[in-house]
């Protein structure tokens, strides 16, 4: 999920995801990355995948009165090893897209379920995969979209578990956890804030609650992609960083086009300036995409990668400072090549796809256009990557132009709390130090409450998925300790008359 903005970004609308032919690769680009989200390790066969799949009516507005319908919320339970009556329950709180995915592939909780007696439940997102307030029409137009937004997500969390306490046998007195990963670490780490009568602590993996304006440098995003490659492989970072002056210069003429799209393997060959400005904004979310996912062992997360997959592409990209242009794109080209056909079954590069189609892109180009606003910057000293500026106007515009709305800079902080959320408890924040998101979270401990867990080798969300026998002991470490916290928020209600 990056957002940059200066007015080159009007002029990048070529990269067309989802067919919206609209010069906003910031906007577009947002999505990629921060809520990307969960890597598809395979099933353990300890922990089989066995869940209900169930519907709760819920308000499409909980905070008006004027609009009274509902629509369908889709959640998944598995109580399998629920110890009833009043064992607890593991909420995971949806990110965007399809929820069967995020829960086939948070591995930590089906590996602890049985260990805490706990019952898990995922529920799906408002305006994602099938819980859609409005049906087909609740992407048609912004009056349809108007009650997509982060709280009324939290309000559907708060009133499904009301709901599941009052009416599951053995659930009234159950404590429940909140738990998640990139922007559902987000949501688990305000639910508690909003809602601690709720759910009683959280676990916010990967959550950047601070990449907001005024809380983070808008620049620390991709200094930490820069690093990854850097430790990666000799000289890497620094071909990457000669790259975009040299695809200027190949695609300056018709023939280098021409080359720059056969070398590539691209699905449409490029044809003129606004494709080759699309085609560096795809290769630099590639790179961004490959330290997300800097796992390991080999994922089939965003795409199908071997283990550690930045070092073996950095293998490509070891050259002398002397090399011809020919040379060092030929270099990237293998390497960009790791991330979209590792496996050799892919026959063309999309440009304008990055990522899994399991998350739903236009409903987070809408949020970023609203209340996420997370600015990002470049500088081509500190990063890799072009220098562009951050521009706030630029990228209201875009949004204007795309949803007819303007987002609002400084909501977040005003209705979370912006860094000042001392006053809360009982909240881990956990972040990799491979992970460009961690550049937006808590990386400290606030309180003896509201802690940090920092996994050095860790990527996105590592502790959130599928134990693995090439697991750092960090991670290891990390997940023991997110258990004891668990144990210790149980405890305190138990104790609590």
């Amino acid at each position: 999920m990056r957002s940059g903005g200066s007015t080159a970004a009007l002029d990048r609308a070529a990269l067309g995801v989802l067919t919206l032919c609209f010069a906003c690769v910031h906007v577009i680009a947002l999505k990629s990355q921060l809520f990307t989200r969960f890597g598809g390790s395979p099933h353990s066969a300890e922990t089989p995948i066995n869940y209900k799949t169930l519907y709760f009516d819920q308000k499409i507005d909980h905070f008006g009165f004027a609009e009274d319908g509902t629509f369908k919320q889709r959640y998944l339970v598995a109580d399998k090893h629920w110890h009833q009556p009043g064992g607890p329950i593991l909420f995971y709180t949806g990110n965007e897209g399809d929820i069967t995915w995020f829960c086939n592939n948070t591995g930590f909780m089906w590996e602890i379920a049985e260990e805490l007696g706990a019952m898990l439940v995922f529920a799906e997102h408002r305006y994602y995969g099938e819980s859609l307030p409005f049906g087909q029409e609740s992407y048609s137009d912004t009056k349809h979209l108007n009650y997509l937004t982060s709280e009324q997500a939290l309000a559907d969390f708060a009133v499904l578990i009301q709901n599941l306490k009052r009416t599951l046998p053995g659930a009234h007195g159950s404590p429940v956890i909140a738990v998640g990963g990139s922007y559902g670490g987000m949501l688990a780490a305000w639910f508690r804030m909003k809602y601690p009568n709720v759910v009683v602590g959280a676990l916010a993996s990967s959550a950047p609650i601070w990449q907001f304006p005024g809380m983070a440098p808008c620049e620390q995003f991709y200094k930490i992609v820069t690093q990854v490659f850097a430790k990666s492989g000799t000289n890497c970072q620094a071909n990457i960083r000669r790259s975009w002056k040299a695809i200027n210069n190949v695609s300056s003429t018709a023939p280098g086009l021409q080359w720059l799209s056969e070398e590539f393997s691209l699905c449409r060959p490029l044809k003129d300036t606004i494709d080759v400005i699309a085609f560096k904004s795809w290769l630099q979310e590639t790179w961004v995409n490959l330290a997300m996912v800097d796992y390991p062992y080999a994922a089939n997360f965003l795409q199908p990668l071997p283990a550690w997959p930045v070092q073996v592409v950095c293998k490509y990209l070891g050259f002398a400072s002397n090399v011809s242009d020919g040379q060092l794109l030929h270099g990237v080209s293998q390497a960009a090549k790791v991330y979209y056909n590792y496996t050799g079954s892919t026959s063309c590069l999309n440009i304008s796809q990055t990522a899994t189609g399991s998350l739903g892109f236009l409903g987070w180009f809408y949020q970023a256009c609203t209340e996420m606003v997370m600015p990002m910057c470049t500088n081509g000293f500190t990063d890799m990557f072009e220098p562009e500026e951050w521009n706030f106007q630029a990228f209201s515009d875009e949004c204007n132009a795309m949803f007819g709305v303007r987002p609002r800079a400084d909501w977040a902080d005003t209705v979370y709390g912006g860094k000042d959320i001392s006053a809360h408890s009982n909240i881990i924040f956990s972040n990799g130090e491979l992970d460009p998101w961690s550049s937006g979270g808590v990386n400290y401990n606030i309180t003896e409450s509201l802690v940090c867990i920092m996994i050095p080798e860790g990527a996105h969300h590592l502790d959130l998925r599928y134990s693995n026998a090439r697991d750092p002991p960090s991670v290891r470490a990390a997940r023991a300790l997110e258990v004891k916290y668990f144990q210790q928020w149980i405890k305190q209600v138990a104790n609590t008359p």
